[in-house]
């Protein structure tokens, strides 16, 4: 019996590339000069798909791969697949929880510590040689601030652990209320911003949750407010992010996420109130070897008729 024919629709580190490859007949979507002479050649005999945050299996590929059976998304989001369509064919679909939680709240603390703190500023400030011309200015202290959080799933729980070390307050935004009574719940989006500080991102990406930050929300945070997002991109409606920290309506903004990456509005690269990382939420060696480890020992588990490690469909 010959290996299994699999589809990688996202590059990805090099181990994970190379397990894939050792293991399964491995087809990359960018060596085929077009993604339709890859489906005519070998479309009806691929069974798994591997992709990440940006790239999954929308339902033009699902119809084109009539062995499908499984997908497998490198990232805990999974709105590059259509889920629907994977329940309605029977494809089972994973992804790789857990296992990023520490450093993407890691990250949302060091953001919001930067942003406050004016950290950037502060080493270009050192490196120009100002400082022999006079201190830098003051900036803004972030233990015993309120923090906001959206969505108080694995990462939101995380990163309000992490936030209780810095004696900050917390309150929160989820379609239902947690068990938690140390951390006050709103169960108005708009009560939640005006009732805090910063606000941190940190739900799942759906319908529901599509430019969840509007101009009413931003409008509420205030410009003093600060607003975190860790968690994808198309949560916040940019253009109004955008016109709010130009307008001084919003105090500041830490984003590793972008509605259209990797395109970022350049209007937000003259601003000192805003930190910009390259979506590196998972970005670190044992995370994403991990990460990698979890999405073979799914793959291994489905061709093997074993129950699947982190299922979703």
């Amino acid at each position: 019996m010959g290996l299994i024919d699999v589809l990688l629709v996202a590059k990805v580190i090099p181990y994970l590339d190379q397990e894939l490859n050792k293991r399964y007949n491995l087809f990359r979507i960018w060596d085929f000069p077009q993604k339709s002479q890859l489906l005519t050649q070998h479309g009806a005999s691929i069974r798994a798909v591997v992709g990440n945050a940006s790239a999954g299996a929308d339902s033009n590929l699902i119809e084109a791969l009539p062995k499908l059976e499984i997908v497998s998304s490198y990232s805990v989001g999974v709105d590059m697949i259509d889920l629907n369509m994977c329940k309605e064919k029977g494809i089972r679909v994973t992804n790789t929880p857990d296992v990023l939680t520490d450093d993407v709240a890691d990250l949302a603390i060091c953001l919001i510590l930067t942003l406050l703190r004016r950290i950037l500023e502060c080493d270009r400030f050192v490196r120009s040689g100002n400082w022999k011309r006079g201190d830098y200015k003051l900036t803004t202290k972030f233990s015993g601030k309120t923090i906001g959080i959206i969505g108080m799933g694995r990462i939101g729980t995380a990163v309000a652990k992490r936030a209780e070390g810095f004696n900050c307050s917390i309150c929160y935004y989820s379609r239902t209320q947690k068990q938690e009574p140390k951390y006050k719940y709103y169960p108005s989006l708009i009560e939640l911003a005006s009732n805090c500080d910063i606000l941190v991102v940190a739900c799942p990406l759906t319908e529901e949750t599509h430019h969840i930050i509007n101009r009413e929300v931003i409008n509420a945070l205030g410009p003093k407010g600060v607003l975190i997002n860790i968690g994808r991109g198309k949560h916040v409606d940019e253009p109004e992010l955008v016109s709010a920290l130009l307008e001084g309506r919003l105090g500041g903004a830490g984003l590793d996420v972008y509605e259209n990456e990797p395109h970022v509005p350049e209007e937000l690269f003259g601003l000192e109130n805003v930190v910009l990382l390259p979506h590196i939420g998972s970005g670190t060696v044992e995370t994403r070897a991990a990460m990698a480890d979890l999405l073979l020992g799914n793959l291994e588990a489905h061709f093997l008729g074993k129950p699947l490690l982190t299922p979703l469909v």
